[in-house]
């Protein structure tokens, strides 16, 4: 893969993170930053170090080529505590998505089938040649 589209696929996915983080912080904190009369682009502390985190991991991430989402990598580079925030982030803000970004929420349904069938027929594939090898 050319240096160029990974860097596409690295800003496609700190995009897609930082919204679905936004849409959470908006849900969860909204009070923290309607206080302080801030725009709708404002993370409270929390949320932007979550934010910040996740695009650095997405800046170190070896895989890029190679993978589609972090949960279908086989190497979990977050930090255990991290981790569990950015499960609770997609949990609360995926199925909000439609909402919030529509086109980034069906293309990343479209990414996720195709990633599913992939891993399906090498998986497929590698029952097939071990059947093979015992003949």
């Amino acid at each position: 893969m050319e240096a160029d589209s990974i860097r596409k696929k690295r800003d496609a996915e700190k995009e897609l993170v930082g919204c679905m983080i936004r849409v959470y912080c908006h849900g969860n904190h909204k009070e923290l930053w309607k206080a302080e009369g801030k725009r709708k682009d404002y993370l409270c502390t929390e949320c932007k170090e979550l934010s910040d985190y996740a695009a650095m991991r997405s800046e170190k991430c070896p895989h890029m080529e190679t993978k589609t989402f972090c949960s279908c990598c086989k190497t979990h580079c977050y930090k255990p505590d991290m981790k569990q925030k950015i499960k609770e982030v997609m949990r609360y803000s995926g199925p909000r998505m439609l909402f919030h970004h529509p086109v980034l929420a069906v293309k990343h349904v479209i990414e996720e089938k195709k990633a599913k069938a992939k891993d399906k027929a090498s998986a497929e594939r590698g029952k097939t040649e071990r059947v093979k090898s015992k003949d």
